[in-house]
């Protein structure tokens, strides 16, 4: 017979829970066996997701939430790692010229190196119109899913650019993309590829979360500053650089963001041969007449509705108007080699007396 204490002591080894040790016998006296079964406690290291980072299957409500609120959202492991290479593959073609001639970039010779052909390029404006697989990313069922959760059901594509951003290369200063391409209904929304890791180092995207509910298009001028290219910078805004977050993601992922939140990348400091590779095309509802470049004669610009575009989900209330094909794929100045070209010359960078060649 056990003595009381002793089989108090006993129930109490019973409610025991010893981690990661198998079952286990314990022989306390001869003739009298107790199995005590160890289950081990399973111990979880909580994964907290950043803000704004969501998966492919994210609940679309949340995700909108989320991109009204702030601007942007990133979608991770929008296109799958083979889709990726492929991108790459198809980037190297371009810059090679086996796609079709790019202005004053003759097709390289076969036997110069990769590296040293695509660090000719910082960025390829309509990679769409050269290369049906650059086309395709506008008809990515991830994307189209995000689109028509954050712009309507009714979407159209009108613009890609091809970024390479090899090391040395230059960023683009704060910016607005409405800027660029206008639209009536502010559902101007850019998708940035990465097809490389993009990180703080490699020029990744920054921006300043919010900054697009004011609805103002910040007055624009030229920055002078070697960090940035061509292109003007955006002042007067009410928002400090101490208040930008860095969108570092992974190859593969996608990152949203609305046409007039501000955002900048910084140079591509990374070490030699290392590139900061990324394919942007940019959407907006079909509701909106989208009044882009120039107005052709006779049409008054109230009424100009530009027309290169591509349906990638619902209907298009304006078919009637049908469709054309008005750009053609350009080269990016850089800075590097002066910017005459883009409407910028005279611009002098603050260490230039004239721009270097």
């Amino acid at each position: 017979m056990i003595p009381p204490r002793r089989r108090a002591a006993l129930a109490r080894r019973r409610t025991l829970c010893y981690p990661f040790r198998p079952p286990h016998e314990f022989r306390l006296f001869p003739n009298f066996r107790l199995r005590v079964r160890l289950r081990p406690i399973e111990i979880r290291k909580s994964k907290i997701a950043k803000p704004g980072y969501f998966s492919p299957d994210a609940d679309p409500a949340v995700m909108k939430a989320f991109y009204e609120a702030n601007g942007y959202l990133v979608l991770e492991n929008g296109f799958t790692p083979a889709q990726v290479e492929e991108l790459k593959r198809e980037t190297t073609l371009i810059c090679r010229g086996e796609r079709g001639e790019l202005p004053d970039h003759p097709k390289a010779d076969p036997a110069e190196p990769d590296d040293s052909v695509l660090s000719r390029y910082l960025c390829i404006h309509f990679p769409h119109k050269l290369s049906a697989v650059m086309e395709g990313t506008f008809h990515s069922a991830p994307t189209v899913k995000t689109l028509t959760t954050i712009i309507g059901p009714n979407v159209k594509g009108m613009q890609s650019m091809l970024f390479i951003k090899s090391s040395g290369k230059p960023g683009q200063a704060w910016h607005q993309d409405e800027d660029y391409i206008p639209s009536r209904d502010r559902t101007l929304t850019g998708s940035w590829i990465a097809l490389d890791r993009a990180t703080v180092e490699n020029g990744c995207l920054w921006v300043l979360p919010g900054s697009h509910r004011p609805g103002i298009l910040w007055e624009q001028r030229w920055h002078g500053d070697r960090r940035f290219d061509c292109a003007e910078e955006s002042v007067n805004f009410p928002f400090t650089d101490d208040q930008a977050v860095p969108v570092e993601v992974e190859a593969g992922s996608v990152v949203f963001f609305n046409g007039y939140l501000l955002h900048r990348s910084l140079p591509n400091q990374a070490p030699a041969g290392t590139y900061r590779r990324s394919l942007v095309n940019h959407f907006m509802s079909c509701e909106s007449r989208m009044p882009w470049g120039k107005t052709p004669d006779n049409e008054h610009n109230a009424h100009y509705d530009y027309r290169d575009i591509i349906i990638v989900a619902g209907a298009d209330p304006y078919a009637y108007r049908g469709y054309t094909s008005i750009q053609t794929p350009s080269v990016r100045p850089s800075g590097q080699g002066g910017c005459d070209k883009w409407g910028g010359a005279g611009n002098k960078y603050s260490d230039d007396s004239a721009p270097k060649a």
